[in-house]
This record gives structure tokens, C-alpha cells and sequence, in this order.
């Protein structure tokens, strides 16, 4: 094995064939799947920023993913309408899925898209291998290169177009280059650890941990490390500086060196910065957050998408979550991700990563790897430590940076068995790669991969409603089940599987789909009555027990079919969970549409509130409605009930309580609305 791979030549093919394996593993294994809930959005957005230059749209993204699928599926005569102003994100999500699905042909469009991730992926996948073998040799690159290519959760993710495993790789690549860069203080070192942070940084909000965490690290090399002859620690804290400094110079490339976030200084967001700002709870985030506005360090566009990503991935939205089985709202415990990394990690790779540990705690590694060793487990506790204080709704998408840098580890185990003399340690990374194998790699739809110590895939929504349950790539056989057992019977089914535009959900529409709510009119009497009769066609990552809008109707009866985490219901059921959130989408579409029918959300929502009043949030939309017409009274009566069914968190009901006072006692005009803490 040695001599295979002492080469660079050798090394490189070596790479090339586990990049090209797991791109062709996930191709198979993912080839059924249709488009995530944000890929239409992405694809869009990155085509509007390609041709326009602008980047008002889906901003909550920084632009890297964005733009190189965007620059490839502008190339293939993609056709997006002119730009108009939004009335908040829900519009605009809409304006780009009917781009995507129905002013384009959306398989032609996946096609490509699928092809650009996986060529990106597949170089930021080989980059990781190079930097590796730099830092610890070729044998732990190429381990970790079979760690990740045996991993669903990679595999799922290497063809979306999504900023999870992006960032995941990047962040990887910037903690190892920051272990050598650190060693050597050489500016070529150091300058390619800054270029490649600043990519991080263009990627996904998630990102500045690392270069928190980057600049800590390099400040511990700096003071603890003694200085060469002819080089000072003053020196060595410039360096640093021009590392943070470089990666920012590459973030505001990403905007192309432009503070606005269109050939105007006019803000154009659907939300305005400001209003963005407030929706964050935190003084201290909100203080933040206005300095990087004032001092434009960041392009504006960065801090909207920033206070997107506190707001919703630190303070968490009021989404219900399943978790062990158990309802939560928000977050689910602190134990959750490190639970989530154990349950989505085939067991086989979960020993590896232990193999490697406990060779590196009883010091049976080799001396030189300890120092960056460390830093990469620490950069791993570190991201976690942040993480465990955020929102879950995401699920493991949102850990994938822990484990692709844990997946180092596993690299380790994988070298350490072929240069230690040890027939024990031998055997035990055999083992282990041969039943983390077994365990992955027959799954198709890897998305949906749970490991058997929860049951396996079949059995993962049974205790949990995160996104790395189902993220709606089920479309397609959920059409075809249509239209070969309902449309011939001339059923109209009720979708609560991704039906969250109620008359106007262009993916339907694209596959010939019908559905109830797509003609209002026609089907208020079933969708009004108090039980619902027919066919429901629902995600299986909602039938947990909820604290709103809860299915137990469902729970305990039996689907009349099954596409993976799709199910198929059919015959009478009795529960509001059922037809509240039909309601409540359904008045969200009119209300953050381009023409608004407020008349008709706030028949809706008030529908919604009473099939499930435990859906607080329901309420404070209504409130808002009712302060939009004037109606204080009525405004009043919504937002108490808000209060009286919101749950136990104290500063949510803070927020309310000050709502309530606000709209009793001073000018109507002057009381602004309370966000919908369930919205983005």
C-alpha cells in the first residue's frame, strides 16, 4: 500500500477514483430523488445574480453555491422573468418556483444543477485529500476519502443544491490548512488557509464559527509557540491579521466588491434590513449586526442573510419537532445533534472514529500529528458547542461540518491499521469499514438513512421531524401515484405532504397534479367540514407526536401505501391537526402574494385557529390582519389568545405581553406587527 501511494501521481489516481465512486454511488442511489424545498430557490436566485449582478434575492444564502450552479444553468437558455419587488420571502420563494417548474423544464434544470454540485463537491472533496496528505500523509487523506464516499448523508447531499456540504468540506480544508499554516507561519501556507476561509465565508452563514475559531487557534500558536531567529510574535499577529483580513477580501468578492445588494444604493430586500434586524431577539445580536451595517465590513446583503440565520438557526422558529419520540417546539434537547451524528453515521464509521481517538489518547499515533490532531478535534467540540444552543429543525444537514471533520478521524483509524503492528487494531477497522458498507451503501434515497441502532431507514420518522428525515424529494412518485390510482377515479387527494402554497404550488402544477385547495371555490365544503373523507397524502416526518397541529388520527391508522417517507392515507379521519395547517398556508399565499386578499387569510386563519387553537402563532398573523384594518378590539382578541396558547418559552410570551400593551394603549398607526415567529 505504501509505495501505491508514495507518488504524487499515484495519489492523484487514487483520489480520482474515490471521488468518481462516490459521485457514482450517489448518482444511483439518489437518481429517483426530485428537488429539495430550497433548490428551486437557490437555482433562481444564483441565475438572477449571474445575469443581473445583484443579489436581492435569497439572501439568507451567501452567493458561492448560488452563482457557479446559477453561471452553468444561465448558460443552458434558462428562462427567469424580470425582477419586481417582493412582499416578503414567502413571495419570493414563489416567484422562483414558478420559475423553475414552470417557466423552464424543471427535470432539464435538475439535470444540470445535479451535474454542476457534483463537479463542485467532487473538487472540494479532492482538495480535502491534497491538504490531508500534506498535514498527515496520503494514507489518512485516502481514508478519509472512503470514510465520506461510504457516508448516505454525503452521498445525499453531494448533487443539491444546498450550502450544507459546502461549507462542511470548506470548513474542513480551512481548519487542516490552518494546522499547517500555524506550524510554518509561511505566507503561502497562511495565504492559502485565508482564500480558502473566505470561500467558507461565501458559502453559508454557519461559516464565521470557523473563522472565530481559525483566529483563536492562531493567536494560541502565536503566543505559545517560541518565534524562529528572525521572526517576532508581533509578526506573527500580522500574519494573522492578513489571514482574516484576506478571507473577507474573498467574501467581498463573492458580491463582487459591491455593498449593495443591487446597481442601487436602494435597500430592495423583500423584508428591509432594518425590520430583519428586529426580528432577532438578542440585544446583544442585534447590536452586532447594526455595527457590521454601519462599518460595512460585510456586503449588506451578508448581514440580512445573517440575521436570517440567527433568527431562525440560533434563536429558533416556532416549528414543532419530534424528537426521541417526543414533542418539542423550536429545539429539541441539547443532546440532540450529538444523538444525530450517532443515529445517521452507519455504525461501522462511528468505530472508526473511536478506533482513532482512542489510538490518538493512549498515544499510539505518531508525535507529529498530535498538535493537528487536536485542533481538528477541538474544531469539531467547538462547532458542536454552537450548534447545541440553536434550533434542530434541520437536523443533521446542519452538523455535517462535525462530521466531515470527525471523518478525519475515521482516516486515521484507516492509516493506523495499515502502519501499526497490531493484528487487534487490524481487525477492527477491517470490521468496521466492511459493516459500515453493508449498512450504507445498499440504501437508495440515502437522504431518508437512519443506522440500526434506530430502527434503520424504515423506522427513522417514528422519532424524529427533522430535515434529514425528508426534505420533499418524494414528488415524483407521489405523482405517479396520482395519476395512476386517483386521477383514473377522479379522487382529489388532500396534500399535506409539501402543499404549503395552497391554490398555487408550481411543482404540482408542473406534474399535472390536482389537489384540494387548488380551486378554492370547489373545495370549501370538503375542506371546511369539521372531519375529513378521502385521501390524505402526507410526509411521515409529521406523524410524530406534535405540540400543534398533531395527527394522532393518523398515527394509529395504517397508510394504504408507502413511498419511503411518503404516506398514503385513505378513509375518515377526525383530528384538526389535519386540516389547520391546510388553512393556515393557504392564508399565508394570499397574504405575501404580489395582489394580497386579506379578506380571505383571515377567513382562513381563522379557520385554521379553530380545527387547532394550540397553534399560537396562527393568532398573531390574525392580530396582525386585524391591526392592518384597524380593528383594535379584534387585534386585541387575537393576540391574548396568542398569549394564552403560546408555550411555556418566557420571552416569546415577553414578546407578546409587550404586543398587548403596545396595541392598548398607544395609536394603531405606530404599533408595528408582531412577526410570525413560525415564518423564516
Amino acid at each position: 500500500m505504501k509505495p501505491l501511494i508514495s507518488s504524487r501521481s499515484s495519489f492523484l489516481a487514487i483520489v480520482l477514483f474515490l471521488v468518481c465512486g462516490a459521485i457514482v454511488r450517489s448518482a444511483i442511489a439518489t437518481r429517483l430523488d426530485g428537488f429539495t424545498f430550497d433548490e428551486a430557490y437557490h437555482i433562481a436566485s444564483g441565475v438572477s445574480y449571474w445575469r443581473e449582478a445583484a443579489f436581492r434575492i435569497n439572501p439568507e444564502h451567501p452567493p458561492l453555491v448560488k452563482l457557479w450552479v446559477g453561471s452553468i444553468i444561465s448558460a443552458t437558455g434558462f428562462r427567469l422573468d424580470t425582477l419586481r419587488q417582493f412582499t416578503d420571502k414567502e413571495d419570493e420563494r414563489n416567484f422562483t418556483e414558478q420559475n423553475v417548474y414552470l417557466n423552464n423544464d424543471f427535470r432539464y434544470v435538475q439535470r444540470r444543477a445535479r451535474i454542476a454540485m457534483w463537479v463542485l463537491n467532487g473538487l472540494l472533496v479532492a482538495l480535502l485529500a491534497f491538504v490531508l496528505r500534506r498535514a498527515f500523509g496520503a494514507g489518512v487523506a485516502m481514508g478519509t476519502l472512503l470514510f465520506l464516499a461510504i457516508d448516505p448523508t454525503v452521498a445525499a447531499h453531494l448533487p443539491v443544491v444546498m450550502t450544507d456540504l459546502p461549507v462542511a468540506l470548506l470548513s474542513a480544508i480551512a481548519v487542516v490548512l490552518a494546522t499547517v499554516a500555524f506550524r510554518t507561519w509561511r505566507w503561502s501556507d497562511l495565504m492559502a488557509c485565508s482564500g480558502v476561509l473566505g470561500l467558507d465565508l461565501a458559502t453559508k452563514h454557519s461559516a464565521p464559527v470557523f473563522l472565530v475559531f481559525i483566529a483563536l487557534i492562531g493567536l494560541v500558536f502565536a503566543l505559545t509557540i517560541p518565534p524562529a531567529d528572525l521572526e517576532s510574535r508581533a509578526s506573527r499577529f500580522a500574519k494573522l491579521s492578513a489571514v482574516l483580513f484576506g478571507a473577507l477580501i474573498v467574501l467581498w468578492g463573492g458580491y463582487f466588491f459591491r455593498f449593495s445588494e443591487s446597481r442601487t444604493a436602494e435597500t430592495t430586500f423583500n423584508r428591509s434590513l432594518d425590520l430583519k434586524i428586529s426580528d432577532v431577539q438578542s440585544p446583544a445580536y442585534r447590536l452586532v449586526l447594526s455595527a457590521l451595517t454601519t462599518t460595512h465590513i460585510v456586503p449588506r446583503a451578508y448581514v440580512w442573510g445573517f440575521a436570517d440565520t440567527i433568527r431562525a438557526g440560533l434563536e429558533g422558529r416556532a416549528i414543532p419537532i419530534t424528537a426521541f419520540g417526543r414533542a418539542y417546539i423550536t429545539s429539541g434537547p441539547r443532546y440532540y445533534f450529538p444523538a444525530m451524528l450517532a443515529l445517521k453515521m452507519p455504525i461501522g464509521l462511528a468505530c472508526l472514529v473511536i478506533i482513532g481517538f482512542f489510538l490518538f489518547f493512549a498515544g499510539r499515533l505518531r508525535r507529529e500529528w498530535n498538535a493537528g490532531l487536536a485542533v481538528i478535534l477541538t474544531a469539531a467540540l467547538f462547532f458542536l458547542f454552537v450548534l447545541i444552543r440553536g434550533a434542530t429543525y434541520a437536523g443533521i444537514r446542519h452538523a455535517l461540518p462535525v462530521l466531515t471533520l470527525l471523518a478525519i478521524w475515521g482516516g486515521v483509524a484507516i492509516q493506523s491499521a495499515l502502519e501499526l503492528n497490531s493484528k487487534a487494531v487490524k481487525a477492527m477497522v477491517s470490521i468496521a469499514l466492511a459493516a459500515a458498507a453493508l449498512s450504507a451503501l445498499p440504501v437508495m434515497r440515502p437522504w431518508e438513512y437512519f443506522n440500526e441502532i434506530i430502527g434503520g431507514t424504515a423506522n427513522g420518522y417514528r422519532y424524529f421531524s427533522d430535515e434529514g428525515v425528508d426534505l420533499w424529494q418524494r414528488d415524483a412518485e407521489m405523482a405517479a401515484y396520482y395519476h395512476r390510482v386517483l386521477e383514473p377515479a377522479a379522487e382529489i387527494p388532500l396534500d399535506l405532504y409539501d402543499a404549503t402554497e395552497g391554490a398555487d404550488d408550481p411543482e404540482l402544477k408542473a406534474r399535472g397534479m390536482d389537489w384540494l385547495g387548488r380551486d378554492p371555490q370547489r373545495d370549501e365544503p370538503r375542506l371546511n367540514a369539521s372531519a375529513f373523507s378521502g385521501t390524505i397524502l402526507i410526509n411521515a416526518r409529521f406523524l410524530g407526536k406534535k405540540p400543534y397541529w398533531d395527527v394522532p388520527c393518523l398515527r394509529a391508522a395504517a397508510p394504504a401505501a408507502r413511498f419511503g417517507n411518503l404516506m398514503v392515507f385513505r378513509g375518515r379521519f377526525e383530528c384538526g391537526g389535519v386540516l389547520a395547517p391546510y388553512a393556515y398556508f393557504a392564508a399565508l399565499s394570499k397574504i405575501y402574494s404580489e395582489t394580497p386578499d386579506l379578506e380571505s387569510s383571515e377567513r382562513l386563519l381563522r379557520r385554521s385557529a379553530s380545527l387547532d387553537p394550540s397553534a399560537f402563532f396562527v393568532y398573531i398573523d390574525l392580530g396582525n390582519l386585524c391591526l392592518k384594518r384597524g380593528s383594535r378590539k379584534c387585534a386585541l382578541d387575537a393576540y391574548q389568545s396568542a398569549f394564552q396558547h403560546a408555550d411555556a418559552d418566557p420571552q416569546l410570551k415577553s414578546l407578546i405581553q409587550e404586543q398587548i400593551r403596545r396595541v392598548s394603549s398607544e395609536p394603531l398607526d405606530r404599533v408595528l406587527e408582531l412577526r410570525d415567529p413560525f415564518l423564516e
